[in-house]
């Protein structure tokens, strides 16, 4: 078959057309209706699978997540009451308000017991945290190096919790500058600091 021949086929009389011509439309038409279909349809549901497979290995993910969980659980469980136990521990520690004037008390018996004459003992005003409440109280005592180390360990030892913070000594004017760890026996010292201790919030004062 030549050019020409193709040339005089016409549609209205497609049956007697070549049979390979005929061949080769019908597997144009078939190729067109298979990409129309796959376009239309097959390539919507290959989205929507890929949507589905994201899904399913996020569902598994947290599947995984919840399962080892839900292993350690017992672990879990057995640490948030040891977690409660010291945290109630903690709490004990703090005193109540009638309590506080009583620890005031303690931190200067603690001072006057180490040889450490007071200069200053001021309390400062309340600062609320979370739920609790933060007492300072600036102090500036005088007295020899190891009279210090009394002090800071007699604070330590009191059953409430007593911090010390901002501390800073200074010899005395005229006394002759000290090397780095050593202890000026027979001198007295001035250590300015301030204490801290705290107080537990009920609920009644928390609102």
């Amino acid at each position: 078959m030549n050019l020409n021949q193709l040339n005089e086929l016409e549609l209205s009389n497609i049956g007697e057309w070549p049979t390979p011509i005929k061949s080769l439309v019908i597997l144009v038409l078939c190729c067109a209706v298979g990409f129309a279909l796959y376009y239309l349809d097959t390539s919507a549901q290959l989205d929507r699978l890929r949507v589905e497979e994201d899904k399913e290995m996020q569902l598994r993910s947290s599947f995984e997540t919840k399962q080892a969980k839900a292993v350690n659980l017992e672990a879990y469980e057995q640490q948030l009451e040891e977690m409660k136990e010291s945290f109630g521990t903690m709490l004990r520690q703090l005193p109540d308000k009638t309590e506080v004037a009583g620890l005031l008390v303690d931190v200067s018996q603690t001072g006057l017991a180490a040889g450490l004459e007071f200069e200053l003992f001021q309390p400062e005003g309340e600062q609320l945290k979370d739920f609790y409440a933060e007492l300072p109280i600036r102090i500036k005592v005088s007295g020899q190096y190891h009279e210090f180390g009394r002090f800071v360990s007699g604070l330590a030892a009191l059953p409430r919790i007593v911090t010390l913070h901002d501390v800073k000594i200074d010899a005395p004017q005229g006394a002759r500058p000290l090397s780095p760890g050593a202890e000026p026996a027979g001198v007295k010292l001035s250590l300015q600091a301030t204490v801290k201790t705290y107080r537990y919030l009920d609920e009644a004062a928390l609102k």
